[in-house]
């Protein structure tokens, strides 16, 4: 194996996918234990590598607080400046992949053509990583450390909690001193993702009702009125969790004994803190970006969907739609009967 002391990683979002490259980090970090490893990331998505140990430093490509254009030359000069011997692409777009080859390593690695997602990225790549045939997109991303002679092995999330005060809040909004909770997540950023938010109040009142769990609804940025509407519908048997940083999010969903969410971020944090998950599954493949613990449950209409990976759809009916409250409810009871709720 070569020496290799400065790694990039180049991953700017969103959080989900950040969450699936965590892996990669970590098994570059079992392989090189004195390199630095860098990581630049869109800066609505800094505050997750927060909370990552295995990472040195993460540069913060800006593109809210200022017009992107006008950042990019700045990041590009500090990057170029680092003079890394490795940079890696796992996002594989032509704005990743740019900036992988603008920022001067020795070595730049991508995918190859059928596993990127714009496959005019493979371009701006020195070498390109021609994986065998992978399921999970988590399996994909870790294949990019066999470009460097490592052996990633088994999956490892190095994702700390720092901070309590998210659960502790949510159990003084549920009135719990101790004792468990489960959690509803019914945002995405996907609109074709949303399941409705009446089949969600069911699902809560099934939790309270069959299995004396109460449910704390979480949203993220103009989400609270969703919120509202899944608590509406519980009739009593959820509550709205406050405003969470995401520090305090990745608190609050450790210490669920449930997360019961569509295919977004919190899921996959959830997933990485090996949190129970019942997922809800529509445009998007739960084989290669659901839950990875054997016992979780995802139900799913990806098979017979016509919006394949698609954030907006032209159907009349998206498929997520079609995801009926009993099949969820259903997951939910075969998932907790693998728990010890009342031990």
């Amino acid at each position: 194996m070569a020496t290799v002391n400065r790694i990039l990683i180049v991953r700017l979002g969103s959080l989900g996918d950040i969450v699936h490259t965590l892996p990669l980090a970590a098994a570059l970090r079992r392989a090189f234990p004195r390199a630095r490893i860098d990581w630049v990331v869109d800066e609505r998505h800094r505050e997750i590598l927060d909370l990552v140990p295995v990472v040195d430093r993460s540069i913060v490509w800006r593109t809210r607080s200022v017009p992107a254009w006008r950042s990019v030359g700045g990041l590009i000069a500090e990057l170029r400046r680092e003079r890394y011997d490795v940079v890696l692409d796992p996002q594989g777009l032509l704005k990743s992949a740019v900036l992988a080859r603008m920022a001067g390593g020795r070595r730049v690695i991508g995918f190859s053509r059928t596993h990127l997602r714009e496959p005019a990225a493979r371009l701006f790549y020195g070498e390109q990583c021609r994986p065998d045939t992978v399921r999970h997109v988590v399996e994909l991303n870790l294949s990019l450390a066999s470009s460097l002679g490592v052996d990633f092995g088994s999956w490892e999330f190095p994702l700390e909690v720092l901070d309590k005060a998210g659960s502790t809040d949510v159990r003084r909004r549920l009135g719990l001193e101790k004792g468990h909770y489960a959690v509803i997540n019914p945002g995405a950023a996907w609109p074709s993702k949303r399941w409705p938010p009446k089949r969600f109040g069911a699902i809560a009142q099934q939790l309270r009702r069959r299995h004396q769990l109460p449910v704390a609804v979480t949203w993220g940025p103009g989400e609270e009125s969703l919120a509202g509407s899944v608590v509406a519908a519980s009739d009593g048997a959820a509550i709205v969790a406050g405003m969470t940083s995401l520090t305090e999010l990745v608190a609050v969903l450790q210490d669920a004994v449930l997360l019961v969410s569509g295919d977004t971020g919190p899921l996959h944090i959830a997933a990485a803190l090996g949190t129970p998950i019942v997922g809800i599954y529509g445009p998007t493949d739960p084989n290669r970006n659901g839950p990875w613990a054997p016992a979780d449950s995802t139900v799913s209409r990806f098979t017979d969907c016509r919006c394949h990976h698609r954030r907006w759809c032209r159907a009349t009916r998206w498929c997520v739609g079609d995801i009926s409250a009993d099949a969820v409810a259903a997951a939910v009871d075969d998932r907790l009967s693998t728990i010890a709720l009342h031990a």
